[in-house]
């Protein structure tokens, strides 16, 4: 309970008076976050160009607020700042190069049955799901995407992939499919 002098604060009901409703929010065309919470994405700086560049005003505010801290303050707020899960601490992932080559092997299925498998295609910037229905149509058979860059194709059609891939995807020349032969997978 309360001491007898002390006043418990009113609790209201309703709207705030000093609030303007609806609220509006504004969000960071960077990050996609509420302007406010920029400062925990892993990319901060580039969401304060943002700032400057398309909201001056806000940017003015979030800058004062930058100014005051120290920079042995700074340093104190990322030790304190959480390190793991959710969406905060967001990894950009660099694009590696990834040589351009498309490989087509043959695998056994069953006692006299094969599949063929074909890989590389996506370093070609081709559209795994889209390809695996042009081979399943074209060569009247099943076919289905079963690793990030693997198409398996039912029945042994690797000697026609070699005239089918290059008639489909002019980017892709006949010298970049190599035959790996019979393996298992």
């Amino acid at each position: 309970m309360s001491a007898e002098g002390e006043k418990q604060p009113e609790l209201r009901v309703g709207p705030d008076p000093n609030v303007v409703y609806p609220v509006k929010v504004q969000y960071c065309g960077n990050c996609s976050l509420p302007i406010e919470y920029c400062e925990y994405y892993p990319d901060y700086p580039k969401c304060k160009e943002w700032l400057e560049k398309n909201l001056p005003s806000e940017f003015e505010k979030v800058k004062l607020v930058d100014d005051t801290t120290t920079e042995a303050g700074s340093t104190e707020d990322e030790k304190k700042r959480q390190k793991r899960g959710g969406k905060g601490m967001l990894k950009t992932k660099k694009k590696e190069e990834v040589q351009k080559l498309i490989t087509v092997s043959r695998a056994p299925r069953g006692k006299k049955k094969s599949v063929t498998v074909v890989q590389g295609l996506s370093t070609f910037d081709i559209d795994l799901k889209v390809a695996a229905k042009f081979f399943g149509s074209r060569f009247a058979c099943g076919s289905s995407v079963t690793g990030e860059d693997e198409i398996v194709i039912q029945g042994d059609v690797k000697d026609d992939l070699f005239d089918v891939i290059p008639e489909k995807w002019p980017q892709i020349d006949e010298d970049l499919i190599d035959d790996l032969g019979d393996q298992k997978r």
